[in-house]
This record gives structure tokens, sequence and C-alpha cells, in this order.
């Protein structure tokens, strides 16, 4: 008889799972992934399991340990159980950009919840892998929610898949079919709208970027070739085709009570630059009626109309004397003047080359150049080199435009200008007037002191393919490794290439090292311009600078309060409600930098009426930053009146500059970070003029008050 003997028999192992993650954790783990650009983390290296064996007769549980949990990884969390972690990991494989992220994201176009479709849609778009196109087809013609089959379209369009323009198309038209735009506001800025207007602007959009014109037409004209609403963005849609057919049915909004339609056939009527604007221009370009934004882009447009008539000339020179008008109508006014070159303004052109504003004075001395460069020469002769540094490089630009005897002497002036600000313009100026010494002065300033001199003759020598630039390039990239900026070690390897196409792979490899993610992204994208397979791999992770703790920190994860920035200029306050939820990464760098003072005098250096305000450049000509570069927080929402975002160079490299939006900018939908809007003092941001000062930017974010004071 066989005996059992249980006494000596160890109970099984007792294995204690790890407690679940929590939405918390998940979301400090996405953060972190998408902002290294990777889609997961290494496997964790496991020591093989040491035999552990039980002592006789002993009857307690034997401690197992558990095995460690499987690293984070986008891919697996774009399936996890809980629809707001599988929408949020969709968004981070969209913004890592990785093609191998896409069979993640398309077999997420079949989840059980729309919005988890939706962001896998619009992802898809971020990642730009053709071999998508097919999934995402399928989702335009049959997915059961509209918006769903709206962010197929805009993905598409994305992958510049014209094969799907057809089916863009028809979702389109079933929608104005059904009647869903007959309710809608047509000045309606709603970032969120029902599905039905959510997915016609979303295929809209989609069929101008696919520069379909017969689509267009279908989606926005009904069968007597009038517009089917006059909502904005079908005049947007019109405007931005630039097809000569669209002039009729823009004419016919340009009545509309809608202020955002009316600004864009204002735009629009300008890019056909056809003659029969002229009227329906000059009744928008009147500021008492339609407003400043609406009248300035009117002004700017009936420059552009080629051929001009004695009315519009007499219009223009009315805005442009009126020394009340709005400033920035005025200024458009004297470009326009220059535009059509209307010779009966060189008397008040010549006058405005002393104005007290540096922007008028810079413009009145280029249209004069257009109309009359003797005057403008023999004016200059007279006066002394202007104060401002903007109107000398600006003039440099203007200058580069003579006839070289005329122009040399005075950019020979300007090369050596005490700013250095100035003296890029100028370098590029002297080449273009093909300057006998050109090549010996743009080498010699691959030596200067200042990044952007450097940068400026880096991009002539690339242009000229100046031989003699070889040496001075290899010293210039090794001094370029310690500048704070980035631009001249771009635009040096640019040079070395144009110079000896046989070793680019080998300087954009290099490139793949760079301490500064834009860098290496910049080479791997170079170089795969011309080598499709090459091993970029290299150029991962992205450097961020911040440990696993900021990530996990709660005003990212898990933010009690939508902080407040108060941009306190020149004109007034205005009052920006930063976006924590879709872009945190980026809106902490930009109150990090308010509160340390970064923003205090700085100005806005650039203003485009009924387009965008722009600062946050310490130097003032566009090319500044605050010495580091951090990644794109691309988002669903779209560019509204008053959204601000993050200005860039190429795709991650924003760091300090943002610009507002004065009116709605669909173009830049999905293609620049989005990290705040305006929720008090639009006034302020329309009456900005160009070298208006940011004089103090407060921080509240609900628990430190001190950036209030």
């Amino acid at each position: 008889m066989a005996v059992v003997v249980t006494a000596a028999c160890a109970p099984p192992p007792v294995v204690t799972p790890p407690p679940l993650p929590t939405w918390e954790e998940k979301l400090a783990d996405i953060l972190r992934l998408e902002d290294a650009r990777i889609l997961r983390d290494p496997a964790p290296v496991v020591a093989p399991a040491v035999p552990v064996l039980p002592a006789r007769g002993r009857r307690t549980p034997v401690p197992a340990v558990a095995p460690p949990p499987p690293p984070p990884d986008l891919t697996r969390l774009v399936a996890d159980g809980e629809a707001r972690v599988r929408r949020r990991a969709a968004l981070a494989i969209g913004r890592v950009g990785l093609p191998e992220g896409a069979a993640a994201l398309q077999a997420t176009l079949r989840d059980a919840d729309p919005e988890v479709r939706q962001m896998a849609a619009f992802a898809l778009g971020l990642v730009g892998n053709a071999a998508a196109a097919a999934d995402l087809r399928a989702a335009l013609a049959a997915d059961a929610d509209l918006r769903v089959r709206g962010r197929a379209a805009e993905a598409l369009s994305n992958l510049n898949d014209t094969e799907a323009i057809p089916g863009i198309r028809d979702l389109a038209v079933s929608i104005v079919s059904s009647g869903a735009l007959a309710s809608i506001d047509p000045d309606d800025l709603s970032p969120t709208l029902p599905a039905a207007p959510e997915a016609y602007r979303l295929a809209l959009y989609a069929l101008v970027r696919l520069k379909s014109w017969d689509a267009v037409a279908a989606a926005t004209l009904d069968a007597r070739g009038q517009p089917v609403a006059q909502w904005w963005p079908i005049a947007y849609a019109l405007q931005r085709t630039g097809d000569a057919r669209a002039l009729a049915p823009l004419l016919a909004l340009a009545s509309s009570p809608a202020v955002e339609t009316r600004a864009f056939v204002a735009r629009g009527l300008g890019a056909l630059k056809d003659a029969r604007a002229a009227a329906t221009l000059l009744t928008l370009a009147d500021p008492a009626t339609h407003g400043p934004r609406i009248a300035a882009a009117a002004v700017r447009s009936l420059g552009q109309l080629g051929p001009t008539t004695p009315a519009v000339e007499a219009r223009l020179l009315t805005h442009a004397r009126d020394a009340r008008a709005d400033d920035n109508v005025r200024l458009e006014a004297v470009v326009a003047l220059g535009a059509i070159r209307a010779r009966s303004a060189t008397d008040t052109l010549l006058d405005m080359t002393v104005a007290p504003w540096a922007s008028l004075r810079a413009a009145a001395m280029q249209a004069l150049a257009a109309i009359d460069p003797d005057t403008l020469i023999t004016a200059l002769s007279g006066q002394d080199a202007d104060a401002e540094w903007s109107v000398r490089a600006e003039l440099a630009a203007t200058l580069s435009t003579f006839e070289p005897e005329r122009g040399l002497p005075l950019v020979r002036l300007l090369v050596n200008d005490a700013d250095a600000r100035v003296i890029g313009p100028a370098l590029r100026a002297l080449v273009r007037l093909g300057a006998a010494d050109a090549e010996t002065v743009v080498v010699r300033h691959l030596a200067h002191d200042d990044v952007m001199v450097r940068a400026a003759a880096a991009s002539l020598v690339a242009e000229k393919k100046y031989a003699s630039a070889a040496g001075a390039l290899a010293a210039a990239l090794d001094r370029a490794k310690a500048d704070t900026l980035f631009d001249a070690r771009v635009a040096v390897r640019e040079a070395m290439v144009a110079l000896a196409p046989a070793r680019a792979a080998d300087v954009w490899r290099e490139g793949l090292a760079d301490p500064e993610w834009a860098v290496r992204r910049h080479a791997a994208d170079r170089w795969r311009t011309l080598d499709a397979a090459a091993d970029v791999s290299p150029m991962r992770p992205a450097p961020t600078g911040h440990d696993a703790a900021f990530y996990a920190a709660p005003s990212l994860v898990s933010p009690p309060y939508s902080p407040q920035l108060y941009i306190d200029t020149t004109r007034g306050t205005i009052q920006v409600e930063l976006d924590v939820i879709h872009a945190p990464v980026t809106s902490q760098s930009v109150m990090a930098l308010a509160r340390r003072g970064y923003f205090d005098g700085i100005v806005f250096h650039r203003i485009v009426p009924n387009f965008v305000v722009q600062a946050g450049d310490p130097r003032g000509d566009g090319e500044g930053g605050p010495g580091y570069a951090i990644r794109d927080e691309l988002s669903d929402l779209p560019f509204l009146r008053g959204t601000v975002g993050m200005a860039l160079s190429w795709p991650d490299t924003g760091g300090s500059q943002f610009f507002i939006t004065h009116a709605p900018q669909p173009h830049l939908d999905g293609r620049y970070a989005i990290f705040g809007r305006v929720v008090a003092g639009m006034e302020v941001v329309d009456r900005l003029r160009r070298w208006d000062r940011i004089e103090k930017v407060r921080v509240w974010d609900g628990v430190d008050p001190s950036g209030l004071r």
C-alpha cells in the first residue's frame, strides 16, 4: 500500500500581482514616451531565477517574486480597457510619428468608442503612413459616426491620397443635402460643433489640401453656382483654392453678414488677381463699415490685382495719408501703393521715410523703391542712417532689387552695420546684386560672432556653392556646437552637403547625434530624402531634459485648474487660458519662462492683419529663442480667432515664439501646437502693431498667486 506523506510537501508558491496602474500613472508614461518620441521603453533585463529548495517538513507558503510588469508601450496602451487611455495613447502614437505605430492605430479604427476611432484617424494623418490609406477609406465610407468619417477625410488628405477625393466629396455633399448647415450661425467659431457640420468642415478642408476644385465646387456650390451657405469655412475653402472659377461665388459672399466670411472673401479676391474684384474690394476696404481687420485684408488685395484704376489708386492714397486711420490699414495701403507702382504717391511716400513708426518708414522706402528708385537713393543720401536696426535690415532687402551700381554702395555699408541683425539681410543683398567680392565677404562671415550671421552666411554658401568655403565650414561647425541656438549647425551642414553631395550620408549621420532633437529631426528628414532606407534609428530617444517625476507631476496628469497668462502690453492686457490638457509640456515651458521674466520687454516682431500677431523672440528679428526646443504637441483642435500657437522653423522647433490668430486659420490645423486661447483682450490683439512691446507676463495657476504681482 502506498503511503502519501503530506507533512513535508510545501504549498504552491503565492504570487502577489502588482497593483494595476492608475489613469494618472498611465498618462505619465504616455507623456514621457511621446516627449521622447519613442513607442515603448526597452524591455528590462531580468536576472535568471535562482531555485530555492524548501526546508524538509515546511508547511508555510514559499513566496514567489511576481514577474515585472511589461514596460510602458503605446501600442499596448492603445488597447487598454479604459477608453480615455486608448484615446490618449492613440494621439501619442501620432505625435511620435513612427510608421511602425500605424498598425496599432489601424486596428483602433475599429474600436467600440467613436471618440477613440476619431483620434486613431487623426493620429494616422500625423504618422503619414500610406499603408493606412485603405483602412482610412473604409472608415470614410462606412463608419457609423460622422465625426470619424470627417477625421478619416482629414487623415487621407494628409497622406495626399487623391483616390479618396470622390469619397470625401460625397461625404460633404450628403451633409449639405441633409440640411445640416441650414441652422448654423455663419460666424460660428465654436471649437466643438455638432457631428454633421464638424464632419463637413473636415471634409471641406481635406478637399482643399488635395487641390481638387471640382470636388470643392461640388461641396460648396448649388446648381446655379451659388454658395450653399454663408458659413465662413465655405469662403475659406473657395479662397484657398486660388482657382479663377471661385471669383463669382466669392463675390456673392462679399455681402454676407458674417465677419469671418467677408474676411476670407477680402483675402481670396486678391489672390485671384482679377480686376473685376476691384469694386467689391473697394467696398470692403472701408474700415468704418467693415472694421480694420477686413479693411486691411481688402487693401492688401487691392495691391495684388495688377493693372489698376484711378479709383483704386486714389483710395489707397487716401488710406496712406490718413494719420487718424488704423495703423495696420495705413501700412497695408503703403505696401499696396508700391505694388501697383502708383507714381501719384511719390511725395507722400517720401515724407513717410522719416515717419515716427519704424514699420511705416521701412514700408515707404520699399514702396518708393518700386515706384521711383532714383528718388529713394537721393533721399537716403541726404539722411543719416536710420536709428532703428529693423529699418536698416529691411532697407538691405529693398536695395537687393536695385541695379548693382545703385544698390551696392549702400549695401556695403550695411554689411558692416554695428547691429548683427542687419548683417544677414545685407549679405543676402550683396549676393543678389552680384558683387564681385561676394564670395570672399560671405565666407569671412562664417566666423562672425553672431550665430544668425553665421547661419545666413552658410545658407548663401549652400545656395551659391562657394567652393572656397569648405575649410571655413568645418571651423564654423565646430564653433556652432557650442551655440545655444541651433540654426548655424543646421545651415552649415546644409552647406557642406551642397558642396560635397557624396558626403551627405556622413554629414546627416553625424547630425543624428546632435544634443538637440530638432537638429536630429532635420538631419533624419534630409537623409531620408536622399535615401528612403537610411537607418535613422540612432536619433531616438529624443533628449527631453526631464525625469519620470516631471511627467508624473499633478500639474501635468491631473491639473485642477486651467492656468492663465496675463500678457501686459503697451496696448493693454491679453488674458490667455492655457490648454494643459492638450499641451501640458508646452504650457509648463511657457509658464516657466514667464515666471523668470523671459517675455518682459520683448516686442511683437510680426503682425499680419487678419492673420496673426507674433512675439516671444528676445532678438526681435524672428530668429531667437530660449536656447532649447520642445516637441510639438499637435492636437485635433482647430485654429480659430484668438487661438494661441507655438511658432516653428520646422517640426519640433518650438521654444518661446508664439502667435495669436486674428481669424480662423484651418491650414494651420494639426501642423502647429495649440497651447491656449484668448479669453479676454482680443480687442487688444486687434490693436497691436509691429514693435509694440510686452511689458510683463503674469501667471495664475490656481496655487501660487505670486505671478500676478
